[in-house]
């Protein structure tokens, strides 16, 4: 073989070799794997659905009335100090925990008198809706408005009272599967979770507690803090006795199951114990009616026939 043969041999060999370097190269720093392809694929998508969201989208008319609500309030100043923590701790008790139930309930209170007032001017004094003297206008009228500052008050104290008869009426019947829970081996936040998901259908506002419990018994540093939010949301007697309860568990290591079990008991007991007494009250409340609705028809029944062959043989 002549030289130059070699030569076209080599260059042909060097051309080949280089051609697949850079190949190898290219392969191993340009192309993805599948795995990183479709990731990659898939932040392409995320971020054009972000913008795609954040561009042409506009403020609901919910939050565009929340939005004035808050400004009005921060207005007047109306969110801080003693008398906006109470207004909070009222609206959590009645089962309102929103953080924008505050707002609403202030912008009523403050919107309801004015409406109400408003609304008996014109029922008296331009409106031929109602016929009432001129000397009765003003006291009409100022007896709206009063209505308007105290209806929400009511309304909230209500719905409280309602629902702390609530929470003590069913608390029995979620010890019990509370009881299952711990002794099945679930940690307290975790028992609380698995209740709550399990009386979600038919005691709502026991399961709404216990997940708020859950939640808070998770995520905050001190235990005791969620225990006390559970009571103070409550203002029940029986959730009280069960925070107590899960207190003295926690601090002197006392077998959980057993006090709940034993809660659940007397809380039954009371119950049975309520009942039985509204069940012997109801002869009591029943001679009212019986004598101005019932005893006037029998007697009349009675006599009536009577009284008619009197009247016939006159």
């Amino acid at each position: 073989m002549d030289l130059a043969g070699a030569e076209q041999i080599f260059t042909a060999v060097s051309a080949a070799a280089a051609f697949v370097t850079f190949w190898a190269l290219w392969s191993a720093f340009a192309v993805q794997p599948p795995i990183e392809g479709r990731l990659g694929a898939l932040r392409t998508r995320r971020m054009k659905t972000r913008s795609e969201q954040a561009g042409p989208a506009k403020p609901s008319p919910k939050a565009t009335s929340l939005g004035f609500m808050r400004l009005l309030a921060d207005r007047l100043n109306l969110l801080r100090g003693a008398a906006a923590d109470q207004t909070t701790r009222k609206l959590r008790r009645a089962g309102f925990v929103s953080r924008d139930a505050a707002v609403v309930y202030i912008f009523i209170k403050l919107a309801l008198p004015l409406a109400l007032g408003f609304l008996m001017i014109l029922l008296t004094s331009t409106s031929s809706l109602f016929d009432v003297p001129e000397n009765m206008i003003l006291p009409i009228c100022m007896g709206a408005v009063l209505a308007g500052f105290m209806l929400p008050d009511l309304y909230i104290k209500n719905v409280a009272t309602k629902r702390r008869e609530i929470l003590t009426l069913v608390l029995p019947e979620g010890l019990d599967l509370l009881t299952i829970c711990v002794e099945a081996g679930l940690s307290i936040d975790a028992a609380f979770r698995r209740v709550a998901k399990e009386m979600r259908d038919p005691m709502p506002e026991l399961s709404a507690e216990f997940e708020m419990t859950a939640i808070e018994l998770t995520y905050l540093p001190d235990r005791q803090q969620a225990l006390e939010n559970m009571n103070e949301r409550s203002d029940s007697p029986a959730i009280a006795a069960l925070v107590n309860a899960l207190r003295q568990t926690e601090k002197y290591g006392t077998p959980l199951a057993n006090s709940l079990r034993t809660l659940s008991q007397e809380f039954r007991q009371t119950r049975a114990s309520k009942a039985e007494e509204k069940g012997a009250r109801m002869p009591a409340l029943m001679t009212v009616p019986l004598m101005v609705f019932i005893l006037p028809t029998l007697i009349t029944v009675l006599l009536a026939p009577a009284l008619m062959s009197t009247f016939a043989l006159m």
